[in-house]
Order: C-alpha cells, then sequence, then structure tokens
C-alpha cells in the first residue's frame, strides 16, 4: 500500500509539473515592435528608424515588424535602413500594405521574412530624381550593387553533383534583385529585357521573394505561429513632430520674416537687445530642422552668415552702399534658398524646377513680406500715442525750443572772430583762432595759407570766413 501511495504521489507531481510547463508555455506572450514606414523615405524616416530598434533592444523585443507602404525615397537614407536591418540581433519582418517601390523595395529585400497584401506589388529600384528621370549609371551601379549584396546577405545553399559541379542556389537570387533597378538584366521567365522587374505577390512568392499574402498584422503574426502578443508601435517623439513643423515652407516663410524684422528693429535701436535675439532664434528655428533632414548643408548656413556679416560692414563699417552690400545680400539670398533644396553641394541633378519655385518663392515672400511688416509695426506698434509696445522704445522728442540742440553751441560764439587761414581754403580747409584749428569754408572765392580771415557766420557746426 506505501509503494503504491508513493507511486501516485509521483505521478501527481509529474502530471502538475507538465501541466504548469505547458501552461506557461501557451501562456508564454511575444514582444512585438513595429514601426510604420507608410510615406516616402526621408532623413527623418532613418532618424525614426534608428529610435525605434534602439526602442526594441531596450525592451528585449522578440520580433521587429516593418508595416511598410511606401512609393520610395531617397537612396542614403534606405541604405541605411538596410544596414541596420541586417545587423539587427531580433528577427525583422515586413508586412507590405499595397506598396514596396523603389527605396520601400531595398528595405524589404533586407528583412528576414517578407509578407505582402494581395494586390500589392515590389520592386522598381531604378534610381530617378524628383522628375521621375532615371539618373546617370554610376548611381544605377550603386544601386545594382547594394540590391545584390542585400540579396547575397540571406544566404545561399551549396550543392555538389555526382559530377563535383557546384550548384549555388540562393535564397534570395541576387539577379532578381539586381533587374529591379536595371531594365537591361534578362532573366528567362522572370525578367523580359527592357522592363524594370516588379513583382506581384504571386511572383514574388514564386521565386522566394515573398514567404506569403497576408490581410494584416495579426495574420503575419499568426502564419508565424505567434498567438499571443504584444505589440508596441513607434510613435515619432516631440521633436520629431516638431521638426516636421518647422519644415513646412509656410511655417519657415515666416521664420525668414521674423529674421528680416529682427534684423530691421536691431538697427533702429542702439545696443544688442531683443530684436536681434528674436532673429538669432529664428535663424536657428529655420536652418536647424532643414540641417537635420538632410536639406541644409554647413557650407550652406555658413554662406547665409557670411552674407550678413558683409551687410552688417556695409551698413557700419563702409559708405554708401556697394560691393560688399550686394554680396552679403546675394549670398543671404542663396544660402536661404539652398538650404531649402535637395542638392548635394553644387550637383542639382535631384532638385526639380517645382522645388526650385518653392524654395525661391518662400525666400522673397518671407524677406518681403518681414521687411513690409517691420515697417508697419515700427510706425504701429512702437508709437510713442498708441503702440501697444510703446515702452519698448525710445519715444522721448527733445525740442529746439526747449534747449536740445544737435550740435555744438559754443561754436556759435565764432562769429565777428578774427584768425589766419593756416591752410589754403579752395573754398574748405582750416583756420587758426586763438591759437586753435578749426573746419572751414571760404565765403567768396579762395584764401591762401597766411592770410587774415574774420568768421561771417557759423551754420551747422561750419565755420564761414572771409578776408579781413
Amino acid at each position: 500500500m506505501l509503494k503504491i501511495s508513493i507511486m501516485k504521489k509521483i505521478i501527481f507531481f509529474c502530471f502538475l509539473l507538465i501541466s504548469t510547463i505547458g501552461f506557461a508555455q501557451n501562456a508564454k506572450t511575444t514582444k512585438v515592435y513595429k514601426l510604420d514606414i507608410k510615406q516616402n523615405i526621408t532623413p527623418a524616416t532613418y532618424r525614426q528608424a534608428k529610435q525605434a530598434f534602439k526602442a526594441a533592444d531596450t525592451m528585449k523585443a522578440e520580433l521587429m515588424l516593418i508595416h511598410m507602404n511606401t512609393y520610395g525615397g531617397t537612396v542614403i537614407d534606405a541604405d541605411s535602413i538596410r544596414t541596420m536591418i541586417l545587423n539587427s540581433s531580433i528577427p525583422v519582418y515586413v508586412f507590405i500594405d499595397n506598396n514596396a517601390a523603389s527605396a520601400g523595395a531595398l528595405i524589404s529585400i533586407s528583412c528576414d521574412k517578407i509578407y505582402m497584401r494581395p494586390g500589392g506589388s515590389m520592386g522598381a529600384a531604378t534610381v530617378v530624381n524628383q522628375t521621375g528621370e532615371a539618373m546617370p549609371d554610376k548611381y544605377q551601379s550603386y544601386m545594382r550593387s547594394t540590391m545584390r549584396a542585400t540579396a547575397e546577405a540571406h544566404g545561399k545553399d551549396t550543392t555538389i553533383t555526382a559530377q563535383n559541379d557546384t550548384i549555388i542556389k540562393w535564397f534570395r537570387d541576387p539577379r532578381i534583385a539586381e533587374a529591379m533597378v536595371d531594365q537591361r538584366i534578362y532573366i528567362e521567365g522572370i525578367s523580359d529585357s527592357g522592363k524594370v522587374l516588379t513583382f506581384t505577390p504571386g511572383e514574388a512568392i514564386k521565386h522566394g521573394y515573398c514567404e506569403g499574402t497576408a490581410e494584416s498584422i495579426k495574420e503575419v503574426l499568426q502564419k508565424n505561429n505567434i498567438e499571443k502578443y504584444k505589440i508596441t508601435t513607434y510613435q515619432p517623439t516631440f521633436l520629431e513632430k516638431i521638426i516636421g513643423f518647422l519644415v513646412n515652407p509656410m511655417i519657415s516663410g515666416l521664420l525668414i520674416m521674423a529674421i528680416i524684422g529682427g534684423i530691421y528693429f536691431e538697427m533702429q535701436s542702439p545696443g544688442i537687445g531683443f530684436p536681434l535675439g528674436v532673429a538669432v532664434l529664428a535663424a536657428i528655428l529655420y536652418f536647424a530642422p532643414l540641417y537635420l533632414e538632410g536639406l541644409a548643408a554647413n557650407w550652406e548656413i555658413v554662406l547665409f552668415v557670411i552674407g550678413l556679416i558683409l551687410i552688417a560692414l556695409e551698413i557700419f563699417v563702409i559708405p554708401g552702399f556697394g560691393v560688399a552690400g550686394v554680396l552679403g545680400i546675394t549670398c543671404a539670398f542663396v544660402g536661404l534658398v539652398l538650404s531649402l533644396l535637395d542638392n548635394v553641394d553644387f550637383n542639382f541633378d535631384r532638385v526639380e524646377m517645382r522645388g526650385v519655385g518653392i524654395a525661391v518663392t518662400t525666400v522673397v515672400l518671407g524677406t518681403l513680406g518681414g521687411f513690409l511688416l517691420s515697417l508697419y509695426l515700427g510706425k504701429r506698434v512702437f508709437t510713442a500715442q498708441k503702440g501697444m509696445f510703446r515702452n519698448f522704445a525710445l519715444n522721448t522728442v527733445q525740442e529746439i525750443n526747449e534747449g536740445y540742440v544737435s550740435v555744438e553751441t559754443s561754436l556759435f560764439s565764432m562769429t565777428g572772430k578774427t584768425g589766419i587761414a593756416q591752410t589754403v581754403l579752395r573754398p574748405g580747409g582750416k583756420v587758426l583762432i586763438n591759437n586753435e584749428v578749426y573746419d572751414a569754408v571760404a565765403e567768396f572765392g579762395f584764401i591762401e595759407k597766411g592770410e587774415n580771415i574774420k568768421v561771417t557766420r557759423v551754420e551747422s557746426t561750419q565755420l564761414y570766413v572771409d578776408l579781413v
């Protein structure tokens, strides 16, 4: 009886242990981190991808899932995202929700598994400019090699035949990836010469570029036997939202108005004060998001600063308005315009005329608007009688009838005094009166050096003299 009782207990505990393990396995929740790429791929997309991968690693996610629907974007940023995916310690799947064209195809091919919505497409990775025209072959060559290397990164299966022939079967054929870029590549039964390759879901599955179709993220997870999961979706940070707001052309125009207005009001007041601070803050808000977006390069910002320095020299140091002023205005204007364009140094292949028109219009309207608004506000806002900011401006008037004059009053007592011409007056020169030298103008003709003179009148701090 005792042995039977012990056996029952052992069986009971084994059953309990198995049940507990099974329950724990069933209760396991898979941590999934989801990144949405549902817009053109830009530097902002790359920044967001970096933050997403970092967050996924921090929370120890077991799967990274990219929800994609894009027509493409910048190759440089797509390549950076591709590199992150290939180097990720977390498996990365992509769900193509309709489109993964151009740069989107590159990112998709780098993922460990690809799922597509029925009716979707992937491919057409030829490098084009913003007008849709194909870029020169040096750009295509780079894209071809990148697509090929990405496909090769997923490995191959090598078989040795009885005749000692080596047969290599790639899990994702690099030639297919290359055909998505170059229409000249011909692959029998897959790619017709003269057409860039784009896959439907069925074609992608047949040729190893898609694991299956799905209607939703939930179905993608079910196809990978993930029934219980927790999805954390990346949300853009407050900074990302601010950057997106500031790069709007309308906001850029308003910031240019603030820059011009701040400089204008600073020139109207002595010293350094609030208006200059507004101008500097507006310039930072204008250039910083454009710099982070990869539009404003270092040299474009420096060009704008040089323009401001030249304008300041023209106004405060060099008399009149000449070369320095013209160069300053030109440099500042060009710096503002170029910072809005997607050019690479002086290469404008990727820049379309529509973009140039928007940039020039934004800067011109912002500059004119800032100048006209400054004139208006100078009269309306800072006036002594009713301006809301009248206490910020020096509005006290020093009237002549109250004894305030803008000249040295001691000169008026010089009328009638005599002296000698220290230099020739033709008609201007210098005279010596009471052992002090003064600037003077001859009333009539020339006065030779050493001749006796007499001050006939004083006007606007200027002595007028005549021969005694």
